[in-house]
């Protein structure tokens, strides 16, 4: 087995795009989860960015922390990568990580003028302690102690399982501080639900992930939603035809009156609930279990294992219903290509509209190895536009003095008329930020919280600098 890295950001906003990463923690361990080495940073707010208050007041964030910091945040991210190179090949594992922080370090990653897939490519895989703690304790009920919302339903947060777990905790709501309670959180689970933890080893990577999908006649896997987990015994159909996730058939249905439906009746049906075709993405760390965990559950075990056995088989051999399932799915592509909006996206959305070439990807650490009065000079090698406007945006963040006056006026007025818009932009702004100054201050008077108003009060002060800086741009 590889070393894990386990990794948490605190970040100045929810918005991958546009927020910025404020805090990185990261602990390198062994597949005993035995810490070997650990990055630790904090760095200043970059010009442009205006960090959401409530963001600040969780990750109690001071404005003042963010001004004196003595990194930067592009030096931050560089020391960061660095420090990935250095500890090799690795899964990188975190707390809800794949849907938050593993997109937030892509779009960095990307905009900071880095390879973005760093966490998938090269031998590196990925996985999730959040899945993996729900799929633990919905096999092995009480593997870990959770609290209950008012609906009745386990609360997955870490700052409230690791105490509920004998988790130190201390500093909740630090990258570090979280990373150590998912490691907890991780050993916990290899120690009481081992074979979840063992079948979450065979899915970190995508390829393999598929492949056991495949080869299986039937498997146990779970979905998270409405706040609870809920197991699916599925066989496997087909690929989606965009995507590639296997489509699977959940078991519970009796399968014959679908196979010989027609198209248009079959396309009908799978508008209908509950769902029969049910999407595994298996780029996402399922975790998929031995058919015969269905038997813990009622909707399967009265079923039996022989004929739920014997549904997939049915579906497995009949070609013609996977051939009819792509088409159907192919269809909804078409429908929603058509009604697809053409609004442009901004350099900062686009990482995924495409990707930069292999010859644009050797300009990128000569960028960073150049000294600063040089990387002008590289960032003109780049055939991407967009790597060129991030290029010249990390000019104007680190060194504007070595931008022409033209070129950082450009940067500059628009940078300003994005912060100061009225309008209800995809990115925070000044206004707004008023505005969530405004409504958190009436709640925390009415808490006679303190602590939190003296934060927003400070944040405030520093927003209105920036409004005077940009204001007259």
């Amino acid at each position: 087995m590889s070393n894990f890295v386990f990794y948490d950001f605190e970040t100045s906003s929810s918005n991958k795009y546009w927020g910025q990463i404020i805090q990185i923690g990261a602990v390198l361990t062994n597949d005993n989860l035995d810490e070997l080495d650990r990055f630790d940073a904090r760095c200043r707010l970059s010009p442009g960015i205006i960090p959401e208050a409530m963001a600040l007041i969780v990750n109690k964030s001071s404005p003042q922390m963010l001004k004196n910091s003595n990194l930067s945040h592009y030096e931050m991210i560089r020391q960061f990568v660095e420090t990935l190179k250095r500890w090799g090949k690795a899964t990188y594992i975190g707390f809800n990580s794949i849907e938050f922080d593993e997109e937030f370090l892509r779009c960095t990653l990307f905009q900071t003028l880095e390879y973005p897939y760093i966490t998938s490519t090269n031998g590196n895989t990925r996985g999730d302690v959040l899945s993996l703690a729900r799929a633990a304790n919905l096999y092995y009920p009480n593997t870990l102690k959770n609290s209950v919302n008012e609906k009745g339903n386990d609360v997955y947060k870490l700052d409230q399982m690791a105490p509920l777990n004998g988790i130190e905790h201390g500093d909740a709501h630090s990258a570090i501080g979280d990373v150590m309670a998912t490691v907890g959180i991780a050993k916990i689970i290899s120690k009481k639900a081992p074979n979840v933890w063992k079948a979450s080893m065979l899915t970190l990577d995508k390829t393999q992930s598929l492949e056991i999908i495949k080869k299986e006649l039937f498997f146990c896997t779970n979905e998270y939603f409405y706040g609870r987990s809920r197991p699916y015994v599925q066989t496997f159909v087909c690929q989606h035809p965009q995507y590639q996730w296997p489509l699977c058939f959940d078991l519970r249905h009796d399968p014959t009156p679908y196979l010989s439906m027609p198209l248009k009746e079959l396309e009908a049906a799978m508008k209908k609930q509950p769902k029969f075709i049910r999407t595994v993405r298996h780029n996402k760390h399922p975790v998929i279990m031995n058919p015969s965990y269905g038997d813990k559950f009622e909707e399967y075990k009265v079923i039996g294992t022989a004929k739920l056995k014997a549904r997939a088989e049915l579906v497995r051999k009949n070609k013609e219903f996977a051939e009819k399932i792509q088409s159907i799915k192919r269809s909804e592509i078409e429908e929603k290509e058509q009604s697809k909006s053409q609004e442009d996206l901004y350099n900062e959305e686009s990482i995924y509209a495409k990707f930069t070439t292999a010859e644009d990807n050797k300009v990128m650490p000569e960028f960073h190895s150049a000294e600063w009065d040089k990387k002008l000079s590289v960032i003109s090698k780049f055939k991407d536009e967009r790597l060129q406007y991030f290029g010249k945006k990390l000019l104007y963040m680190e060194k504007p003095e070595l931008l022409s006056k033209e070129e950082y006026n450009l940067i500059h007025k628009d940078t300003a008329k994005k912060l100061l818009s009225t309008n209800n932009e995809k990115w925070n702004t000044i206004p707004r930020t008023y505005s969530e100054i405004d409504t958190l201050r009436a709640k925390f008077e009415k808490q006679d919280d303190k602590e939190k108003l003296k934060i927003l009060d400070d944040i405030n002060a520093y927003v209105e600098d920036l409004e005077k800086h940009y204001s007259s741009a």
